[in-house]
Order: structure tokens, then C-alpha cells, then sequence
């Protein structure tokens, strides 16, 4: 458990045994670090989770103070949903149909500012290998994909204690292609998977495609996961395969503790079942170790990880993997059906890069850069908004998931926004709940420029506008 997890798990006790009663107002950043022994920016980070759980509000120069009453929500107030038929495709098309046109105001991206993600060494290596004519080693990047880069994402998967070998990674192009890879490895027409019911749409057109019945596990937005309700799901549905986002969550933020991953783990076994695990943004956390995988807790042919490149050196560096211990044969089979290999000079480049000290230092100073970014971002719309919408602030990632009044559509907002060159994304995007859904994602790893912030006013105020005009 990360110190700013601790120090939050210590101020709800003080506040569930009547220590801290509703209003009072908790000790400064810097008193509550002399306090505790941890750093001003831990406790930061524990004040702003328990602001997102709803625990503790915030007032403008005076501080935080513990909130009247708290109640974990879902990010539905629906149970569990049983099977279902899903069609999504459409709407994904009609919404990224409508984006192409923004411009620059990229709040709705899925990925971080290019300009966070630009490393000088990586193109020096890229245009080494760029001026060979032929490149060497072609077919030496055919599935699984090239040796030397293969070795060092294992490598990167021995330092967090989970046994792998080169042979165990699958190189992919970009981590959609390994998800869909893998589900398609995995099912056949007809059989019943699990998926989060708020999870990046791509699951969702994946199961669209081929043809699956999707049952879907509520959203707790305190912990991540609701055990007890995936507990009845395996217990009640045929599932063969889950799909599941668990650290820095798509598009909502939460990681989902340790604690918590060692009993899916469990279950799973118990229940035979298949994970798939989305694991794209686990290199942008802000304070501890890098949050660990599903493999760690579950280290059998029943996991299947998934990651990419792409979030971290940006879109064009579109090589993703899969690490499998069984499936390896099938889904290069299915490679060689479909995308056949991922780009042969990326694979290369990244070879090298990531042999280098400097893959590391561009991460450490991304992820500086995304957090204060993320927090920046965090301050101005807590200060804006209107005070009937609930900022969920996640200490990882570059996503805000805004929580408007319940009778405000987001899709209304997005409409609205997109007139004035505005981007967010709707949360109808990242479920099938076909209901009108107050809730809405924010990119915050683009730098706060005045026309940044003029964007920022605008969305507050359309969003006050919304308010007034229901009530």
C-alpha cells in the first residue's frame, strides 16, 4: 500500500469513529505532514483521494473539511446486468467522427500531449536505423516479434518479481491489437465474457465483433472492484473470459489495491476462469512502485497481460505485446491472419531505447510532468465548476472523471462543446447503458495555455448554463 493509501486508510478511520465529525476541518498539508512523517505532497495526495471518494470537501484558502455524510457509489446505481447482445460500433464512429474536426483543444484524447512524450534519443536511434537500406533483420521481427525487444520487456517483468522469458512475450501492433488477439484466442461465438461496466470502448467493439454475450460487473468508486458482486457473477453465468482495466483505469483513474487484486486472483481460480488484463498506463504512477499485474498474484496460462508503448512515447510508437505462457503458437497463427507483424523499424528502435538508462529517465520525467499537470488541472476546475458536480481525482494517470448533476446528459454537454471547438467524452462512450449518464472524461496532461484555460471557463460555464436551465 502506497504511504498517501495509508495515511487515507488512517484519516477514515478518525472519521468513521466520531474523532473527526462532519465539518471539522482536518490539519493543514504542512501540519499533517509534521504529523504523519510523510512528505507535503503524500498528504496532498491522500487529501485530494478522499476528496474523490466524497469523504472530504475542499474550500478555497481555508482548507479541507471532512464532508457531512459519505456513501459509496457505483458509477451506476443498475445491479449487475445479465447478458447481453452489444452494439457500440456506431456510436465510437459518430463521436470520433465528430472530434476529427477540434482543434488542438484535445481535453477528449485518449492520449497524452505529444509534446510530453517526445524523446530526442529515441529519434536519434530511429533515424540511425531509418537511413539502412534494406533494414536488417526483417523477418527476425516477424511474430512473435523482434528477440532483443522481446528480452527486454521480460526483463522489465523479472525486476517486479514475476518469471518471465522472452518466449512468453508476443510483440504486437499496439495494445488494441494484443486485446483483441487475445479475446479472439480465447472465445468463439456464443460464449459469455465479463467486463467492467465503465471500461475504454475497444472491449466493447471487440465483443461487438466476435459475436460474445457480455455480462458486467459494477463499478465501486472507492475501491475499483466490487468483490461481492463479481463473487455472484462467477458463481451465477457461465463465464469463460474477463476483461478487466485495474491500474490506472480507463477512463475513470481508480488502481485497485493490491489487497483486492490477490482475491480476483483467487476467484478466478477457483472458477477456471480466463483474465485478460488491459494493463496500458501502469508506467504513469505517481509515488511507489509500479503498480503490479495480474500475473503476479495469478502466474499461470490463465492470464493473459496486455500493454503498449504508445502511452508512454506516444501514438506513432504503436508496438504493444502480450505476455502468455501458453498461448503464444494461437495467437501468433492469428497474427499472421490479420496484422501479420508490427512495424519492423519501431520494433528495432525500441530494442535499443529500452536497453539504455534513458528509457527509464523519460518515464521519471513523464511522470512528474503528468502529475503536475493533472494537478494543476485538478485546482482550476475544483475552483470553477459548479458546486453540484464531483471531481474524482485518481493519484495516477492523466484522466479527471467529472460527475455531473444526475439530471444533466453529458452527451447534451458534448454536443453543445463541440460547437464551440471544445472536446470532453461522454460516459456513454464506455458502457452500453443506453440511458441518458451524467458523467464525463478529461484529459489534464496538456499544459494550461490561456486558450487552455479560456476552454476550461467555457466547459464550467456550459455547464452551469445546463444546471439553471433543468432547475
Amino acid at each position: 500500500m502506497y504511504k498517501s493509501e495509508k495515511l487515507v486508510h488512517q484519516i477514515k478511520q478518525l472519521i468513521e469513529n466520531g474523532s473527526y465529525s462532519p465539518h471539522t476541518k482536518l490539519p493543514s498539508i504542512r501540519v499533517q505532514a509534521e504529523i504523519s512523517g510523510y512528505s507535503l505532497m503524500t498528504v496532498l495526495n491522500a487529501y485530494q483521494l478522499l476528496v474523490a471518494e466524497g469523504r472530504v470537501y475542499s474550500k478555497e484558502k481555508s482548507g479541507f473539511f471532512v464532508a457531512e455524510s459519505y456513501t459509496p457509489k457505483t458509477v451506476n446505481d443498475s445491479y449487475t446486468s445479465g447478458p447481453q447482445t452489444v452494439k457500440i460500433n456506431s456510436k465510437v464512429f459518430s463521436y470520433l467522427k465528430a472530434t476529427q474536426r477540434l482543434d488542438q483543444l484535445y481535453f477528449s484524447s485518449a492520449f497524452p500531449d505529444e509534446k510530453c512524450l517526445y524523446n530526442a534519443k529515441i529519434m536519434r536511434i530511429l533515424a540511425t536505423y531509418a537511413q539502412k537500406k534494406p533494414i536488417d533483420g526483417i523477418n527476425k521481427n516477424m511474430p512473435p516479434g523482434n528477440a532483443k525487444l522481446r528480452q527486454q520487456i521480460a526483463n522489465r517483468y523479472n525486476i517486479q518479481g514475476i518469471p518471465t522469458h522472452a518466449n512468453d512475450i508476443i510483440i504486437t501492433s499496439g495494445a488494441l491489437d494484443a486485446l483483441n488477439l487475445s479475446l479472439q484466442t480465447l472465445t468463439t461465438p456464443g460464449d459469455y465474457i465479463l467486463l467492467q461496466d465503465t471500461i475504454f470502448y475497444g472491449a466493447w467493439q471487440a465483443a461487438e465483433r466476435l459475436g460474445l454475450h457480455v455480462v458486467t460487473l459494477p463499478t465501486d468508486m472507492q475501491y475499483g472492484f466490487d468483490l461481492e458482486a463479481f463473487k455472484n457473477i462467477l458463481s451465477t453465468y457461465p463465464i469463460k473470459v474477463c476483461w478487466f482495466m485495474l491500474n490506472s483505469h480507463n477512463p475513470i483513474g481508480f488502481t485497485v489495491q493490491d489487497e483486492i487484486k490477490k482475491k480476483i486472483a483467487e476467484l478466478l481460480q477457483q472458477h477456471d476462469v480466463y483474465l485478460i488484463e488491459d494493463d496500458t498506463y501502469h508506467e504513469l504512477y505517481y509515488a511507489g512502485h509500479r503498480p503490479l499485474p495480474m500475473c503476479y498474484f495469478l502466474n499461470n496460462e490463465k492470464v493473459l497481460h496486455c500493454s503498449s508503448f504508445s502511452k508512454v512515447l506516444g501514438a506513432n510508437i504503436r508496438i504493444g505485446w502480450v505476455r502468455t505462457t501458453h498461448f503464444s503458437e494461437k495467437i501468433q497463427h492469428l497474427q499472421f491472419m490479420s496484422t501479420l507483424s508490427a512495424n519492423t523499424l519501431i520494433q528495432s528502435t525500441l530494442a535499443d531505447f529500452i536497453a539504455t538508462p534513458y528509457y527509464d529517465k523519460h518515464l521519471q520525467q513523464l511522470r512528474k510532468q503528468l502529475y503536475q499537470r493533472k494537478n494543476n488541472l485538478y485546482r482550476l476546475l475544483s475552483k470553477h465548476i459548479p458546486k453540484e458536480c464531483h471531481i474524482h481525482y485518481y493519484s495516477s494517470g492523466y484522466f479527471l472523471w467529472i460527475e455531473l448533476p444526475q439530471n444533466i446528459n453529458s452527451i447534451d454537454l458534448f454536443n453543445i462543446l463541440i460547437e464551440k471547438n471544445i472536446g470532453i467524452t461522454p460516459s456513454h462512450l464506455f458502457n452500453i447503458d443506453q440511458s441518458p449518464q451524467n458523467y464525463l472524461r478529461i484529459n489534464s496532461s496538456f499544459e494550461l495555455t490561456p486558450r487552455h484555460e479560456q476552454a476550461l471557463y467555457i466547459l464550467c460555464n456550459t455547464i452551469s448554463q445546463l444546471i439553471n436551465k433543468r432547475d
